[in-house]
């Protein structure tokens, strides 16, 4: 393939998530036996990729969030480790696919809207953006569905990371989305078109809480994985009631029934915590119930749990006053916004 980068850079941009209901069940081998079904929102934090030619036949990764950088020659980047593991292998999958395997000098930076572990899938967000920027830098013929599930290859198969598969796809169509993931790959992203007020008083009744503690993620899906594997069990159970929760909670939410979204989301938080032993610690319990006692519905924790961000259902006059409390106890919280444009891509005026 020839392209021309002379002078271009190329800036892309990913939504994080909040999953709302069915966080589970995207995991295989479950959705592969099952079938899975999620609903999330994607919120106002994202992932930021950035692209730039180089000409002095180097390759640099660097996380500008995070203050960590690596350069080295074309010559050697492709058979090297990196410590930015996820912008060298979107980096590789590129080259192999499309490029013939001849690497090319360019600068692929980054920042991240949301702490490392944060529970709001921002490293897939994160690699959604550097899979969009790098298609808009080479000018590929590449849709959403086929940006999801790159990203997702690259992610579990390329580089082994443990983890399921609806943060690529809602980091690729944005919105409110239920995704249904069946047997043999395939994937269904169903947009919900809420009625006038709905998605106001919804995102008006949401508030989240960073615990302050990165989660470790890779230990539950492991546990999970390994339950569900092993046949009839309380976690997969647990699974089948969040897949039913999904389907409740998608109802609820085209009703725009606020209070029978939180009934589903306490009785999904529930059924969670019998998926794998450390989604829940003493430290987010002791939030969960502060949170309760100051106006909140129901809560959970975002992603696989263990730590990273909790999100609650509160009426919206009483959110003020659980805000106040959690940050009181030492949380970081935090009101939403919800956002409805997956992933984009630009060129930056020169």
């Amino acid at each position: 393939m020839i392209f021309n980068t002379q002078n271009i850079r190329v800036r892309a941009r990913a939504p994080l998530r909040l999953g709302i209901a069915g966080g589970g069940t995207d995991l295989s081998p479950y959705c592969d036996k099952f079938g899975g079904a999620v609903l999330n929102v994607t919120i106002d934090r994202h992932a930021f990729a950035f692209l730039r030619p180089r000409t002095d036949g180097r390759v640099s990764f660097e996380a500008l969030d995070v203050g960590v950088e690596d350069l080295c020659g074309t010559d050697e980047v492709l058979d090297r480790p990196s410590p930015l593991v996820l912008h060298m292998g979107v980096y590789r999958r590129f080259v192999r696919d499309y490029l013939g395997g001849k690497p090319f000098a360019v600068s692929v930076a980054s920042t991240v809207d949301a702490p490392a572990g944060s529970g709001l899938g921002a490293s897939s967000a994160l690699v959604v953006a550097l899979v969009e920027a790098f298609r808009a830098y080479l000018d590929l013929p590449l849709g959403s569905y086929d940006i999801a599930h790159l990203a997702w290859d690259i992610e579990r198969n390329d580089l082994g990371l443990a983890g399921g598969r609806q943060d690529q796809y809602s980091a690729a169509f944005g919105g409110v989305n239920f995704i249904e993931f069946l047997s043999g790959d395939r994937t269904v992203v169903n947009p919900l078109r809420l009625r006038a007020g709905v998605c106001e008083e919804i995102e008006s009744s949401l508030a989240i809480c960073f615990t302050g503690q990165s989660r470790a993620s890779h230990d539950i899906i492991v546990q999970q994985r390994a339950a569900i594997s092993g046949g009839p069990s309380v976690a997969i159970d647990a699974m089948h009631q969040l897949k039913l929760d999904a389907i409740d909670m998608k109802s609820a939410m085209l009703r725009g029934d606020v209070v029978e979204m939180a009934t589903i989301l306490d009785r999904s938080w529930a059924a969670k915590k019998q998926t794998a032993s450390g989604v829940s610690n003493p430290l987010i319990d002791g939030l969960y119930d502060l949170a309760l006692a100051n106006g909140a519905l129901a809560g959970k924790v975002s992603g696989a749990g263990g730590g990273g961000f909790m999100m609650f259902m509160v009426p919206p006059e009483r959110r003020r006053q659980l805000i106040v409390a959690l940050e009181a106890r030492g949380g970081q919280a935090d009101v939403v916004a919800l956002t409805h444009t997956g992933v984009v891509s630009w060129v930056a005026p020169t």
